[in-house]
Order: C-alpha cells, then structure tokens, then sequence
C-alpha cells in the first residue's frame, strides 16, 4: 500500500466514524464529543466529506433535499461559537415547521432559535463559482420571506469549531417560513431590520448587514460554495441565509418570534417537556 493509497483509507475511516458518531447522537438525542478528535479542527474539505455521509443517510431514510443554509454569517453568531467563518448545510423537506407550530423540544439536544432572511429561488445557481456575485444570486431570487431558524448541536454543549459544525449538518435542525413573499423589487435585504422576542421579551435584534454584509452577499457565497462542492444551488430550493443577529437558546414552552422589516412576523413554540 503507497502513502498517498493509506492516506486516503485513514480519511475514510475517520470521516466515516464521525458520521456515525453524529447520526447515532441525532437518533438517540444524546450528544456526542466533539468530532474534531477524529477529524481535526481545521480540514474543512474532510468535514463536509462527513456531511455527504449524514445526507446519504438521510437520503436513504426518505428524506427530500429542499435547499440549503448558510451559516456563521452574522459576526455575533460567530463570537458565540468561537468560529471565524461562514459554513453551509443542507435542508430536507421534514424539517419544515408552519409558521405559528410547535417543535417537539425532545426530540432536538439544546435547540437555538436565529430570525434569518430565506430566499426562494427562480432559477438555478451555479457555473464558474469565480462569476457568482450578489448581482448573479439577485437575478436568480424568485421571492424572500422572514425565517426562523432553529439550530441543535449534536456535539456536547455546543463545544464546537469549524469542523464540528460543518460535520454536523451546519448544526441544522428546523426551519420556519412566514407567510409574506417579497420580490427584490420591494425591498432590499441589506436594509431589514430584525427583533427577535422570546415569551414577549426582546431577546435579539439586528440587521441585513450584520449577515455577511448583505443576505445576498450570504448567498452568492452559498451558491459558489456548493458549485466548488459539487452540488449547486436549483431552482425552487429555499435559502437560509444566515442570522441577522445573535442566536436565542429555547427551553421548553418557549415562544419565540421575530419581526423583520418589509417581510413580516414568523413565529414557534416549543413543547413543554413531555407535551
């Protein structure tokens, strides 16, 4: 066996423990230790690699790709979790909370809430990832809607880097969609203002530009992102482009919604333990 051959059965390996490790702590709720053990705190490339596996399976269970998130955009949620840039996961179709619903708190491990500006797309996102700009992700916008975001590590007490995360799905859970669709014509995302009230208490606030500058500039990164991964943006998919200020930890019986400019109020309620 060469080096490079032995090399690449060590990345197998690891990559494959870490995914078991995160899939068993999501079908148990039962978090595991950071996977940066096994993978490293730094080589992204092999933590999405851990990422393709957790889709696969899901794939195989019967679940439906719908789009895609964007992470670790706003410089606040990034204090938070000691990382230093933006990362993406990917979004199925039983993911998805009605607007006003509730999430079963027991089946996520310490859920937190982000409020997040979603696009729709028109139209598909990819090519040369060096030619995808704002402008190019603008054109390919159908409509945007306020979203919540509720993220879940499945690494124990969010102890987490950039590989942690990045394994773990972008420590996605669910999502939520208001009801209001707003085309780029009616308004743009770099001016939206967000307020985020838990049980009636304002818990956070922030804006468009505390996401990466702009929401579009969230996903053009996005969309040349998963084209240099192999998987470009489609049309139809939905994205979340990542918070527009600090995340909200939700414990049981917990309402959280959030107010953003132009687009409207989007809301969730946690169950109550046992409920």
């Amino acid at each position: 066996m060469t080096d490079r051959t032995a090399s690449t059965a060590v990345s197998r390996s690891v990559v494959a423990l870490a995914a078991e490790r995160l899939i068993t702590a999501a079908r148990t709720v039962t978090a595991t230790a950071p996977v940066r053990d096994v993978l490293g705190a730094t080589d992204i490339a092999l933590a999405y690699d851990v990422q393709k596996l957790l889709t696969a399976a899901r794939l195989a269970g019967g679940a439906r790709i719908v789009g895609r998130k964007v992470g670790l955009t706003s410089p606040a949620v990034q204090a938070q979790l000691g990382v230093d840039q933006p990362d993406f996961g990917v979004l199925f179709d039983d993911m998805l909370v009605p607007d006003g619903g509730a999430v079963d708190i027991a089946a996520l491990i310490a859920p937190k809430v982000e409020a997040e500006v979603a696009f729709v797309l028109k139209a598909d996102l990819n090519g040369d990832p060096e030619s995808i700009d704002a402008a190019t992700a603008a054109a390919a916008v159908d409509y945007a809607v306020a979203a919540l975001e509720i993220v879940d590590s499945r690494v124990a007490g969010w102890d987490i880097t950039i590989t942690d995360t990045v394994a773990d799905n972008a420590s996605s859970a669910r999502y939520v969609l208001g009801p209001t669709r707003v085309t780029l014509a009616e308004f743009a995302p770099v001016d939206v203002t967000m307020t985020l009230d838990k049980n009636g208490v304002r818990a956070s606030s922030g804006t468009g530009a505390a996401c990466l500058g702009d929401p579009l500039n969230a996903l053009a990164w996005l969309a040349r992102a998963a084209s240099e991964y192999g998987s470009p943006l489609r049309a139809g998919d939905v994205v979340l482009s990542g918070a527009l200020g600090p995340m909200v930890t939700a414990e049981p019986g917990s309402h959280l919604a959030a107010d953003i400019s132009t687009l409207g109020r989007v809301s969730v309620t946690f169950s109550k333990d046992g409920a």
